[in-house]
């Protein structure tokens, strides 16, 4: 496992969709960076038993948490608690990068 990562080496993004790249994965949490493209999103969803943070890297978006939704910036950070419905939007102009952290990991 490489303990040491360099953002911008890592960071890619695809036309298709919002494009998820992993950065570290144990078995209690993942980090990952997700990179989108101007009107890309990813869709409202609910985790049982995990939590998610969204921490902004560059760029802007819309968050939806919890029924509430709010544009988020460049320093910006959200936590979205086990249970509370959650999606992100990247309206654009420009791309959006967010480190995302979710622990305990996932088992799907």
């Amino acid at each position: 496992m490489d303990w040491f990562k360099n953002l911008s080496q890592v960071m890619q993004f695809s036309s298709d969709k919002m494009k998820k790249n992993g950065l570290f994965e144990t078995e209690r949490l993942f980090c990952d960076l997700y990179c989108f493209e101007p009107g890309q999103a990813q869709a409202p969803h609910t985790h049982e038993g995990s939590d998610k943070i969204y921490f902004v890297v560059s760029g802007r978006g819309l968050f939806e948490v919890g029924g509430g939704e709010r544009e988020l910036g460049k320093d910006d950070i959200v936590i979205a608690r086990s249970g509370q419905k959650h999606g992100v939007k990247n309206p654009g102009p420009d791309r959006l990068v967010l480190l995302v952290f979710m622990a305990p990991k996932p088992s799907h």
